[in-house]
């Protein structure tokens, strides 16, 4: 569904992709790993057309997308859950899930608001309240129930469980593995290994701007040194 190929990208004078490499297949979870500075936000920004790649190619269900504006990437079907969330602030909880709202493609059944509340019954009980107004974790959720009013076709999630409590990430978890199983595409960006271990099948580890390794959860799982020589575990 999503290939990137010897991605080149940066900011002004300083170059931070340096020939990225990823792949996410259709209805599979992926994780792109590394350390802080390694390159993975500048490499989802690259899939969205935040940031112009200088070389190589981004492609989408077939169809190069390389640097087209944001909204087409939105358009073909990839929603992106943030780093810090980003919610509206001066919006209730409904108007940030309806803001950006897009229909299913195809006619076929999709995410709609009651969806989002069952999915997230602490989202039903704040539905009138401001953004400012949620907890961190709340805000989360919200993100994520943002997200899926577009009703993507690859779900994106940047720091899926920074800085939340254990009990918010472990009903972040929950949702995460309730959409793998309904087939939702992810790609998730995110520190807590174990947890990714058990929710996805397969890993990017990016170090320097390239990817240095790729592989399955259990050959990941199995190797002790590389995590410890890219991911500090």
């Amino acid at each position: 569904m999503l290939q990137l190929l010897d991605v080149e990208a940066g900011y002004g004078d300083s170059q931070v992709l340096l020939g990225m490499d990823l792949e996410v297949a259709e209805g599979e979870v992926a994780t792109l790993l590394g350390r802080n500075g390694m390159g993975k936000t500048t490499t989802v920004h690259s899939i969205l057309g935040l940031v112009r790649p200088s070389a190589g190619h981004v492609m989408f269900d077939g169809v190069e997308i390389t640097g087209r504006p944001p909204h087409r990437a939105a358009q073909a079907g990839i929603g992106l859950v943030p780093e810090g969330r980003q919610i509206f602030p001066n919006l209730t909880v409904r108007e940030n899930l309806v803001a950006t709202a897009r229909p299913p493609r195809g006619g076929a059944s999709g995410w709609n608001e009651a969806g989002i509340y069952d999915l997230f019954p602490a989202l039903a009980e704040r539905r009138g309240n401001y953004g400012n107004q949620l907890s961190g974790g709340e805000q989360q959720m919200l993100a994520i129930g943002r997200a899926l009013m577009t009703n993507p076709r690859l779900l994106i999630l940047d720091e899926a469980t920074e800085g939340l409590a254990p009990l918010v990430r472990a009903e972040i978890w929950r949702v995460l593995a309730q959409l793998k199983a309904a087939g939702q595409s992810i790609l998730i960006i995110d520190k807590n290994l174990d947890a990714l271990l058990r929710l996805a099948d397969r890993h990017t580890i990016i170090a320097r701007g390239r990817a240095v390794w790729r592989g399955l959860s259990e050959e990941l799982r199995a190797d002790q040194a590389l995590k410890e020589r890219y991911l500090g575990v």
